[in-house]
């Protein structure tokens, strides 16, 4: 479709598991007289299959879905469909995941409590082929390239791997081992393994340590 100018629409896919943020930027898209909607998908394995059939200009991914971390679908998108732009929301806080999903390969990341304008300025910097992040992750995520080191306190937390910040950031809101593994689709074994290699990482031998720790370390760095 045409903006009254002439101008291709930006086209945007939505990646959401909540039907009401989903079908709320759907509709916010489908009434913006610049965008619409390309498609929607409440799962990872779905979204690839519709990018495979539909490649849309913009893909804007959860960072939570029920089968698939959001990171390792941005990661996977990346691989498969190199010109894809895509843009992270979360309910998050973005000091905790926005580095992480500038380096999986999104474009921006945007809080779901943020306004409609800020989403659209988010979505139209994407697709301009600019990075949108607030003004005071922008600055700090330049400190930390300039500087080469990771955010002051946070050096070991760094450290972990994608699906073990998940399990950490789970263990801190204090989730215990079935509850991670149903939270994040994976076996109580498993979550048990991610718990062995964070305490490696840590260099903490107890798990009542690590579950103080998290939940500290949540708190101070999640909290409003």
């Amino acid at each position: 479709m045409k903006t009254e100018d002439g101008r291709s629409k930006i086209r945007v896919a939505v990646v959401d598991d909540h039907t009401m943020m989903r079908e709320g930027v759907r509709l916010f898209l489908e009434n913006h007289p610049e965008m619409e909607c390309a498609w929607t998908a409440e799962k990872a394995a779905e979204a690839v299959r519709k990018v495979d059939e539909d490649t849309p200009d913009i893909l804007l991914v959860d960072i939570s879905l029920p089968d698939r971390s959001g990171l390792e679908l941005i990661k996977d998108l990346r691989l498969l469909c190199p010109k894809l732009q895509m843009l992270a929301i979360s309910m998050h806080d973005e000091r905790l995941y926005a580095q992480r999903v500038l380096k999986a390969g999104a474009r921006g990341y945007l809080m779901k409590n943020a306004p409609q304008k800020a989403l659209e300025n988010a979505l139209r910097r994407v697709a301009a082929g600019g990075i949108a992040v607030s003004e005071e992750m922008s600055e700090e995520i330049l400190r930390a390239f300039s500087s080469g080191a990771a955010r002051e306190g946070n050096d070991s937390v760094s450290e972990l791997s994608d699906r073990e910040f998940e399990v950490f950031m789970l263990i801190g809101q204090g989730k215990n081992t079935p509850q991670i593994a149903d939270a994040l689709t994976i076996s109580p074994k498993t979550v048990d393994v991610h718990k062995m290699n964070i305490r490696t990482k840590l260099s903490m031998s107890d798990p009542a340590e690590l579950a103080y720790f998290a939940i500290r370390w949540v708190d101070r760095h999640a909290g409003n």
